[in-house]
């Protein structure tokens, strides 16, 4: 059996989020999703994220059938929570390099390519100009 690590805010749930799922899914028998916590978020993308509460956002990845556990964090990187629960594989999207996602001292690293057109930047955007 082996264990897939992803992490990130999922804020506002888009295609590429659940691509990246699936992706992790195809990687590994178990996924665990590592969530920022609301606290996280704002630390990460400024005092108007997230839109949906931790909670929220737990629950929505909860009930995607790729996804196994989802546990919320507080820290900045999950590298604490990645030294918990000992994933084999950490995968994360296309703007990373396998030597820069947070944990590839400890699991190997895989790189999910980007479904193009999709970001939640680009939602937020989508609504923003609408």
């Amino acid at each position: 059996m082996s264990l897939v690590f992803t992490n990130g805010c999922f804020d506002i749930l888009h295609r590429g989020h659940i691509e990246l799922l699936k992706f992790c899914r195809g990687s590994g028998n178990i996924v665990f999703v590592g969530l920022n916590s609301d606290k996280s978020v704002k630390l990460l993308k400024g005092d108007k994220r997230p839109f949906n509460t931790e909670e929220d956002r737990k629950a929505i990845l909860e009930s995607i059938r790729y996804v196994d556990k989802v546990i919320i964090f507080d820290e900045e990187t999950p590298y604490s929570l990645i030294q918990k629960i000992k994933p084999d594989i950490i995968v994360k999207g296309g703007d990373y390099t396998v030597n820069n996602v947070v944990g590839n001292d400890l699991a190997e690293g895989k790189i999910f390519k980007y479904v193009k057109g999709y970001s939640t930047t680009k939602t937020i955007e989508n609504i923003t100009n609408r």
